[in-house]
């Protein structure tokens, strides 16, 4: 009989339901994190997908980049280990806007067209419309935000050991800005 009691302490009779300010800083938080995680993987997959840019013919013999981990120990080896979170701080803006957006605005605007379209909540809480507008909607909003942080990180990452052409963040969204 104790140990029932205990089980149901920890048992809750109704969802939390949290406010659109904690969806979208723990939304913007767990992206965060992971990218931070992930990010020098996401390095070495732009330094590989522009190696070679504007050469002509075959150029294999001239790759610096040979896979993902044999990129990450390239970049480590000749810029040292924290060239592979080069752009992370316009990263890490783009994954709080974007993650805050797309995950943290979908129960609202899932809400909204349940009201616009007269739809009852019950009924309409897992209609597959309602859910796929709204993630468009969503998703098109947090892409449309989050896409000039985009440009900044693999314009950093894209930096190779050579002469920078972005000093650092603002430097990168001012320059873009005013030649683009």
């Amino acid at each position: 009989e104790a140990s029932a009691a205990s089980q149901n302490k920890f048992q809750r009779s109704q969802p939390v339901n949290a406010t659109l300010g904690v969806k979208f800083f723990s939304a913007g938080l767990a992206a965060s994190f992971a990218d931070v995680i992930t990010f020098p993987l996401d390095t070495a997959k732009v330094r590989l997908q522009v190696q070679g840019e504007g050469t002509v013919g075959s150029v294999t013999a001239q790759l610096k980049y040979r896979g993902v981990f044999g990129t990450i120990a390239t970049i480590s080896r000749e810029e040292g280990a924290r060239a592979c979170y080069n752009g992370i701080v316009p990263g890490l803006q783009r994954q709080m806007a974007f993650a805050s957006i797309r995950i943290g605005l979908y129960d609202t605007v899932k809400q909204a067209y349940l009201d616009i379209f007269h739809v009852d909540e019950k009924v309409g809480a897992n209609n597959v419309a309602i859910r796929i507008l709204a993630g468009i909607t969503t998703g098109a909003a947090a892409v449309t935000c989050a896409q000039p942080t985009d440009v900044v990180k693999v314009r950093m990452q894209a930096q190779g050991s050579g002469p920078k052409r972005y000093t650092g963040c603002m430097n990168a969204y001012k320059t873009i800005g005013a030649t683009e």
